[in-house]
């Protein structure tokens, strides 16, 4: 009896890890960002390699910047979050610098479970991102929803 048991668990346990694993190839997900009131887009690119682990993530979020529409990447430093960026910036890491630090934690992690993402919409599990990443989560698990 306790040989069909365990064999019965090792299935149950190998069938599980199965369905977790993820395809090969590259998977684009979106998620709206209505931070500050402005509904813009998060968007989310995970590369996934032949062995199913993540090797790149690239994170942007939509932004219009004097009736221009960009992206928060593509301004960098302009985008005005660095303290002496300007007077709106209180941030230690500008923007992108904070989203480059949560790409690689995702690379690091092989996912996002680590995030654990607070009501307000912020995570304590990168160390220096201090942005509301609820949107960029949501656009990471649409990305790797697909990949399933």
């Amino acid at each position: 009896m306790k040989k069909i048991l365990s064999l019965l668990l090792v299935s149950v346990l190998l069938t599980g890890c199965g369905s977790n694993s993820l395809k090969e190839g590259t998977y684009e997900g979106s998620a709206v960002d209505n931070y500050g009131g402005e509904e813009n887009t998060a968007t989310a690119k995970v590369t996934i390699d032949a062995e199913g682990k993540i090797t790149d993530v690239y994170l942007d979020t939509t932004y219009v910047k004097d009736d221009v529409e960009t992206t928060k990447k593509t301004l960098g430093d302009e985008y005005g979050m660095k303290k002496g960026n300007s007077s709106y910036g209180q941030a230690d890491y500008e923007w992108y610098e904070q989203v480059e630090a949560l790409e690689q934690a995702v690379i690091d992690n092989q996912g996002i479970d680590f995030l654990n993402v607070d009501e307000d919409g912020y995570t304590d599990a990168v160390s220096t991102c201090t942005i509301r990443v609820d949107a960029l989560y949501a656009a990471l698990e649409d990305a790797l929803n697909k990949a399933k």
